[in-house]
């Protein structure tokens, strides 16, 4: 007679149970790599590929902090450049009007009418001066929350800003000033070498138009030399303009440059390759399937069979 052990049998039912669990699992675990698209869902999963996931996407955080700041320095810098613009327009049409006034054919009367225009011309570079970023802050005024330039009892033009620009991180440990101080915009020499601005040395050459006289046209010949001045200062700063938002332009480049091949290393590091995963998927089901068939074919072959033998 034929001795079959109980505990034969229950090993047989366990490791069979726990083969067939596991190759559930392992069919259940590429199924939803499949359907989420990612390869792993816990750390624990796959440890050095999720510390590689983590350094990335912390990389990426970063990444977008700079360029929003970058976004930001661009957008000061624009308007830093639009308002020198129109302070080029302001200083050329004032050479064209003092061009006029130079002329020994014009009246004082002329001249005082120049000058009146002058005088507007000069309320306008204030009004420029005073531009503000985008917090609402002076623009060429290092960011101070009130004018950057206003007016004294003499009608002179006094900076009551900061002596340096607000500076931005834009990514890969560079900085950028966000626009120029009004110093830095609109001092310049007048025709006598003297230091002034622009603001102020059209307020003088308006001033000396209206009252008219002799001095008058002198002051309009001198004023061509010093407006000329006031010219190229604002022109040269707006050069400097210029270069900071290429200089950004190329770092931004650099960061999407950078963003994109950090997307395409978190893809394969994280995302789910579907047609091997397919590829996976069938094969851990045909052995599941076997399993299931094996397992019930052997048990069909029941213990009872042979111990009726």
């Amino acid at each position: 007679m034929t001795t079959i052990s109980s505990t034969s049998t229950s090993t047989f039912y366990t490791t069979a149970a726990e083969q067939l669990a596991s190759l559930q699992q392992q069919v259940s675990a590429v199924n939803n790599s499949i359907s989420s698209g990612a390869q792993f869902t816990a750390a624990s999963d796959n440890p050095e590929a999720a510390a590689q996931m983590r350094m990335m996407q912390l990389q990426d955080a970063t990444a977008t902090v700079d360029t929003a700041s970058a976004n930001k320095a661009t957008s000061n810098l624009q308007l830093a450049d639009s308002a020198m613009t129109q302070m080029v327009n302001d200083i050329n049409q004032a050479k064209t009007l003092t061009t006029q006034a130079a002329t020994g054919t014009l009246s004082d009367s002329q001249r005082a009418t120049i000058g009146t225009q002058l005088s507007q011309i000069q309320k306008d570079l204030l009004s420029l001066a005073n531009s503000r970023d985008s917090n609402g802050n002076a623009l060429f005024g290092g960011g101070v929350s009130g004018d950057a330039y206003s007016l004294d009892a003499s009608g002179n033009a006094v900076y009551g800003g900061t002596s340096t620009s607000q500076t931005l991180a834009i990514g890969g440990g560079q900085t950028v000033q966000t626009s120029l101080t009004g110093p830095e915009v609109l001092s310049m020499t007048d025709a006598s070498g003297n230091a002034t601005n622009v603001i102020d040395t059209i307020g003088a050459l308006a001033t000396a138009l209206k009252a008219g006289g002799s001095a008058a046209q002198t002051a309009a010949q001198n004023g061509l030399t010093s407006l000329s001045n006031g010219l190229d200062a604002v022109t040269t700063a707006q050069t400097v303009i210029g270069s900071r938002e290429s200089w950004i332009t190329l770092n931004t480049q650099n960061l999407t440059a950078q963003s994109t091949a950090r997307a395409t290393a978190e893809s394969q590091v994280g995302d789910t390759d579907v047609s091997k995963a397919a590829i996976k998927l069938q094969q851990l089901t045909t052995a599941l399937q076997a399993s299931q068939a094996c397992f019930v074919k052997m048990s069909s072959l029941s213990l009872f069979s042979v111990i009726g033998n």
